[in-house]
């Protein structure tokens, strides 16, 4: 273990291992908890680089580059001006899937000021520990406020990406409104560019002033994506209110049914809807395939498919960080078979999870002095 890692050993008791057994399956995996590297403020999302370092983002407008070891460096030149109030600031680094040839990457981040922002998504190259070449490559719809910002990136087989955005929590009617960004997630080419194959672009507009970018609407801040290599699914999770989180697969054009039905009231009390998520196909809108209620504050996901946890291959693993936990969901197929919430034990908000190339699982802790930890087989 490096110096200045910290690791626990966690072993499931015999009883628990049992009850365990019982709600979701054969699935228990002894593990141990490492810490890669801390003092990070709110850090966000994490990326691997090829050389086994990270980059990590921290909301209030830092890009830092961690080595192997855990050395984390001064904070990398280049990175974007950011709107870092409320729920603003630096989102996602996202390495191009041609980095190791050429550098790329995508930031995604708040922008503008508390009168007039948004999301945007900026396109730069990592070169001698800076970024360079920094272009944005798109802007969403400018709002009020400083909350509900989506802000998560993936990318698909063809070599587009998606990008999550948020209804800007005092715009919520704006989720069923495809003349503007709010609530959507939009899919873009490298350059910004809406694909025409889009379901809302050109021949395929149905509405007029629609935006082209537009991949899916109805949704209320999705905080969580990811593609499945094997069948090219799309997952995502996204926050109710006080109550309704989702577990969405995405299907282009689809109405997510932001606010028409939720299992969420807001968070005076009111109802929102009178109809639940259960309603939602009943309306020709795409059904959840999974929801919390109460919330857990979906964060991160990644949809495992590693050597090191046999066990938990095929799962996906979802962040929350009201639960303080990270829920993992057994798949078959489409279904949500059981569920299993993990990690408890370190008291923390996760805000993302992801699976490195290594094998093994990486957790990012949302906090003033957040930490990059890494999950690895207690036998190892």
């Amino acid at each position: 273990m490096t110096k200045g890692q910290k690791a626990m050993r966690i072993f499931l008791a015999p009883l628990l291992a049992l009850a365990l057994l019982i709600a979701v399956g054969p699935s228990v995996h002894a593990y141990e908890i490492e810490e890669v590297a801390g003092g990070l403020e709110h850090p966000w999302s994490v990326a691997f680089l090829p050389d086994g370092g990270f980059l990590v983002t921290e909301r209030p407008g830092r890009l830092r580059q961690v080595s192997a070891s855990g050395e984390v460096s001064p904070p990398l030149e280049g990175v974007p001006q950011v709107f870092a109030q409320g729920q603003g600031g630096l989102f996602e680094v996202a390495l191009a899937p041609d980095f190791a040839e050429t550098g790329a990457l995508f930031i995604s981040h708040a922008y503008g000021t508390d009168g007039e922002n948004g999301t945007a998504l900026m396109r730069a190259r990592l070169e001698g520990g800076r970024l360079v070449g920094g272009e944005t490559v798109f802007r969403a719809t400018p709002k009020r406020g400083a909350h509900h910002f989506g802000g998560r990136l993936a990318f698909l087989d063809d070599g587009s990406l998606l990008l999550t955005l948020g209804d800007g929590f005092a715009y919520r009617e704006n989720a069923q409104n495809r003349t503007d960004h709010l609530g959507a997630i939009v899919r873009l080419f490298p350059d910004g560019s809406a694909p025409s194959d889009n379901p809302f672009a050109g021949a395929f507009a149905g509405e007029e002033g629609a935006r082209p970018e537009i991949w899916t609407f109805g949704h209320r801040n999705v905080q969580a994506i990811s593609v499945d290599q094997s069948t090219g699914r799309v997952w995502t999770a996204e926050h109710g209110p006080r109550g309704g989180d989702e577990l969405d697969i995405i299907e282009p054009g689809g109405n997510y049914g932001w606010p028409l039905v939720t299992d969420g009231v807001d968070y005076s009390g009111a109802r929102i809807s009178p109809w639940g998520l259960e309603r939602s196909a009943d309306f020709g809108l795409v059904p959840p395939v999974h929801v919390w209620t109460p919330s857990i504050a979906p964060a991160g996901m990644a949809l495992y498919d590693g050597d090191a946890f046999p066990q938990w291959r095929g799962s996906l693993f979802i962040a929350a960080l009201a639960g303080k936990a990270v829920h993992r969901l057994i798949l078959d197929g489409a279904k949500v078979t059981g569920e299993e919430v993990l990690f408890s034990e370190l008291d923390a908000r996760i805000r993302d999870v992801r699976a490195g190339p290594d094998g093994l699982i990486y957790l990012l802790t949302d906090s003033p002095e957040g930490r990059i930890l890494r999950l690895a087989p207690a036998d190892r």
